[in-house]
């Protein structure tokens, strides 16, 4: 847990606190009673269970979400037949919502058989009108609606949907707020993500994020600094910098700070052992974050440095504001300074107007940089985004045997490289037992890479030295070296 607060010490026969985090530690103490209250009459301890869609600002978003649960006195568990449920929503991609939509229609059916059963939706999802509308009309039966901005506000909004007898929606359009010091529930003991920064102001054509995530602030250095401090103090010895754009970082602090000189601070605090960032927006990535990462023993050898597209017009058409060849560029002074690095990225195929020029340019780009990984996706349209206008005359089949095409050419090319370092003995931070194999301990590289090598829990959360025995695809086998 990032923070302790002794609850019982916290007088809520008073009116709450005006300041935070003050104010949601007087929520948390009132909903620890409604808790209490509740164990007696059951005759058991109260679960909770979320569950996390998207990416890895989400998933950070539900350790603190369920911090504050924990500290409200819930018990953690995966059964989404538990006391309180919560999804933490994604809204990238039409999928997304509609996973959502059918979970909701099966807890429908567990909440009629348990009426005391607390459903909450959140996250990215949330922030969309026609969605929130939705859920109001088809699914009344969820009791608490909020959105990407006020996640710190949960205890809050469970004592006050307590009081009343239907659903409250408390929505957000914007916020310069950011609450620090309240409880945080990490995943795992030894890395953690840290956000650095909140908002994006982008507006990529396609993309929603912008619209749900509101416009970028970037928390103050000394606070991500002091964070850090802690999560060494706790035995972390990796840290992820989380931010929609982390290069941008600073912009909009009243003494701007880059995030290459956040990187050199970061890198001081005694016990850190890795860092990692994402994401990395290629028109922002300055020549000075470049010479820290060659500098730098803690910095991991891995970017991701999202492409979308390697068609210069459709860059454009899609406000990416930089070209094929500047990419390039930057991916060859990367490589010049650090030979090593594993470049990861995100392709989307099938743009509105994507010809088979733009394609093959795209094509181009991924065989002349050559990442050691890619997410690749089907455009997407969401409502509510520039690109949403765009006339698509793009047949499906065409886009699909693109989309093969490309993932094809992308598994050919890591498993080449991959299978060069085959032999080799690495570095290896062991992350968690295999979940098909208990034998086995899974973990990765400094570039991100994952392997998989016989071991026990003793290993876990330490650099275990590996010998890359054999390649498989996207990860390795290997064995601990013992010479």
């Amino acid at each position: 847990m990032y923070n302790e607060v002794d609850l019982s010490k916290i007088d809520i026969d008073k009116n709450p606190p005006d300041t935070e985090p003050k104010k949601q530690y007087y929520y948390m103490a009132l909903c620890r009673n409604w808790v209490e209250t509740m164990e007696q009459q059951l005759g058991r301890k109260l679960t909770a269970c979320i569950q996390t869609f998207g990416c890895q600002m989400n998933a950070r978003d539900s350790e603190k979400l369920l911090g504050i649960l924990k500290t409200i006195g819930f018990e953690q568990s995966e059964d989404p037949h538990s006391d309180f449920v919560m999804f933490n929503t994604c809204t990238v991609r039409e999928n997304a919502n509609l996973k959502v939509y059918g979970r909701l229609g099966y807890l429908h059916g567990l909440k009629r058989k348990n009426p005391h059963m607390f459903i909450a939706l959140c996250g990215c999802m949330m922030q969309e009108e026609h969605v929130v509308e939705k859920i109001k009309q088809s699914y009344p039966f969820v009791d608490l609606v909020f959105g990407t901005h006020n996640i710190y506000k949960l205890a809050q909004l469970i004592y006050e949907r307590l009081q009343g007898n239907k659903m409250l929606i408390d929505i957000w359009e914007d916020t310069t707020d950011i609450v620090e010091e309240l409880p945080t529930q990490r995943k795992f003991s030894f890395k953690s993500g840290v956000n650095i920064m909140f908002g994006c102001n982008n507006f990529c054509s396609y993309c929603i994020v912008p619209y749900v995530r509101g416009r970028e602030r970037s928390r103050q250095p000394e606070d991500i600094l002091a964070e850090i401090q802690k999560l060494a103090d706790d035995g972390v010895v990796e840290i992820m910098l989380l931010g929609q754009n982390v290069n941008s970082y600073g912009k909009t602090l009243d003494n701007p700070v880059s995030f290459a000189q956040l990187l050199r601070e970061i890198e001081k605090i005694q016990g850190i052992q890795r860092i990692r960032f994402m994401t990395s927006h290629p028109k922002d990535l300055s020549d000075e974050l470049i010479q820290v990462m060659q500098q730098s023993k803690k910095i991991c050898r891995q970017l991701h440095l999202p492409l979308q597209s390697g068609s210069t017009r459709l860059l454009k058409e899609m406000n990416r504001r930089y070209t094929k060849e500047s990419y390039l560029a930057l991916v060859d002074k990367i490589k010049t300074a650090m030979p090593d690095i594993g470049l990861s990225t995100d392709i989307i195929v099938g743009f509105p107007g994507e010809t088979e020029e733009d394609f093959l340019d795209t094509m181009d780009v991924v065989r002349k940089v050559g990442y050691d990984s890619a997410y690749t996706f089907i455009y997407s349209k969401r409502s509510g985004t520039p690109a949403a206008q765009i006339e698509n005359t793009l047949d499906k089949d065409t886009v699909r045997i693109r989309f093969e095409i490309l993932l094809k050419e992308i598994q050919q090319i890591s498993n080449k490289k991959i299978a060069q370092k085959v032999g080799t003995v690495q570095t290896v931070l062991a992350e968690e037992r295999n979940q098909q194999n208990s034998s086995l301990i899974s973990g990765r590289l400094s570039n991100n890479i994952v392997v998989h090598f016989k071991g026990d829990e003793s290993c876990i959360g330490k650099e275990i030295k590996v010998r890359l025995t054999e390649a498989k695809g996207f990860y390795y086998m290997g064995e601990i070296y013992t010479a």
